[in-house]
């Protein structure tokens, strides 16, 4: 890590601003959706055949709009079963939008939701010293394996935590896209006290195969537009390359010759495309359904 670099985390805010200006300029929510619409009912269906209760577990859930999407295609089709839906998020600001939304949600008899206001590790943590355990029907890991301290170990414990017929879905950007070059290259050079873990399914993939995991994967296609990084003082470019980093300020405070290669790295076809006129960046996702 460079030592005028610091890791976007750093800054809470900031964070946010990045995020949601990455959502906006890309397909990921949508390709989410189409997801839960098309691919969902048949995870569902195996674990929730012949139950009264499904108990889930969403790890690092921001502010909920894809954890409410879930409960609501669970709820579809099982609108008699009783959901609870248990929230592991850190992020108090995110929490806080995750509890507005369920507060204006049209519908939500036989559904309730436990917030936990801490990291994976320290839910691990505080089970284990009151020697407790939990098992859930569904538990899912979505973009978040890059911020936990250790990788393999989070693995393992979540699907400790899986019911005999639960299904674990792990979503992190996949080794096809074009995060995958870019932290290939760069992700040594801005990694800083193990804040971000520049991974992808390709690393996952290993990790699972190691463990001799059973799984299901695919990718997701999906992409973003990251033309605003190329226009000088263009607000949303500078949030973009903050996002696309993991880098705080990015353009202002990584060396000039860190700042041009990667520049000129987006601009390859092993990250994007031109089309009309436009750099699109790959931001294929890649998806796991772990069983137990």
């Amino acid at each position: 890590m460079e030592p005028s670099m610091k890791n976007l985390l750093t800054d809470e805010e900031r964070y946010a601003k990045a995020f949601h200006a990455f959502i906006d300029n890309s397909t990921e929510h949508e390709c989410m959706l189409e997801f839960i619409a098309k691919m969902l009912p048949d995870i569902v269906q195996s674990f929730g055949d012949g139950k009264s209760t499904i108990n889930i577990l969403g790890v690092g859930s921001g502010s909920g709009e894809i954890d409410l999407q879930m409960i609501s295609q669970i709820k579809a089709q099982y609108p008699k079963v009783l959901i609870n839906s248990e929230v592991i998020e850190p992020n108090k600001e995110q929490v806080h939008k995750f509890k507005d939304l369920v507060t204006n949600m049209p519908d939500l008899k036989n559904i309730s939701f436990t917030w936990h206001e801490k990291t994976s590790s320290d839910y691990e943590n505080d089970l284990n010293e009151k020697n407790e355990s939990k098992i859930f029907d569904f538990i899912h890991l979505i973009q978040m394996l890059y911020y936990v301290d250790d990788i393999p170990a989070t693995l393992k414990y979540f699907i400790s935590c899986l019911a005999p017929n639960g299904r674990l879905l792990i979503i992190l950007v996949s080794g096809k896209s074009g995060w995958a070059p870019l932290w290939k290259a760069y992700g040594n050079r801005f990694r800083v006290n193990n804040l971000c873990l520049y991974v992808t399914s390709s690393d996952i993939k290993d990790l699972l195969d190691e463990a001799r995991a059973k799984y299901t994967y695919y990718d997701l296609p999906s992409e973003m537009d990251i033309t605003e990084c190329f226009v000088e003082g263009s607000e949303t470019g500078l949030l973009l390359l903050d996002f696309l980093t993991e880098i705080l300020n990015f353009s202002e405070t990584a060396p000039l010759e860190i700042k041009a290669d990667v520049m000129e790295m987006l601009k390859q076809s092993e990250c994007s495309e031109q089309k009309d006129g436009k750099t699109i960046f790959n931001n294929t996702l890649g998806v796991f359904i772990v069983e137990p």
